[in-house]
């Protein structure tokens, strides 16, 4: 039922990233790779890890996610990273990375349904680099949340629209494949 030329793009929904602002968000995207594996629908995750001396590290002052438990994916969606496409590992933002690209490249995907934690950071900026790479993102909106707060996440929302097009935010509900799946369920009930 979904495109072969769709994938979700679970972006850094890690142990280290969930907090009392994003925490919410999480069985919202559970829902959603739960749905998209079940339709038979290629899922990717990225992974941040941080490093000893990196950017973040220098300029931010910032040393979190550099082992396990922080750089775990969390213990909802672990199971669902078994059957997916591919787990990414990154030290930057984006899903971009040389092996992201080319394993987007490798699929033929044109399609990037994109959710996770922070919105205005690495959600945005998997966004951002699809569009540049004459791709289509979707910004699943409802499945993304910053763990800097909702401030945070509506600015992200709001920058990413300015840069794909305000088309381009959707709902989980949006994606046309959801809405043929809860006709199905409905009808089986």
């Amino acid at each position: 039922m979904i495109n072969n030329s769709a994938v979700l793009v679970v972006v850094d929904v890690q142990n280290g990233f969930v907090r009392e602002e994003s925490a919410y968000v999480v069985p919202v995207i559970t829902d959603l790779v739960r749905r998209w594996q079940a339709s038979g629908g290629d899922v990717v995750f990225t992974r941040y890890l941080n490093y000893m001396g990196s950017n973040f590290e220098k300029l931010f002052n910032w040393s979190k996610l550099m082992e396990s438990p922080e750089i775990d994916i969390v213990p909802e969606l672990a199971p669902y990273t078994e059957k997916a496409t591919a787990v990414i590992d990154k030290t930057i933002y984006s899903l971009f990375n040389e092996e992201g690209t080319a394993l987007v490249r490798e699929h033929g995907w044109t399609d990037l349904y994109v959710c996770g934690i922070a919105t205005e950071s690495c959600v945005l900026k998997t966004a951002v680099d699809a569009f540049e790479l004459d791709l289509t993102p979707w910004l699943i909106e409802d499945a993304s949340a910053s763990h800097a707060g909702q401030i945070a996440h509506d600015a992200g929302v709001l920058v990413t629209a300015r840069f794909i097009g305000p088309n381009q935010i959707i709902k989980a509900a949006d994606i046309p494949w959801t809405k043929l799946a809860a006709s199905a369920q409905q009808e089986i009930i």
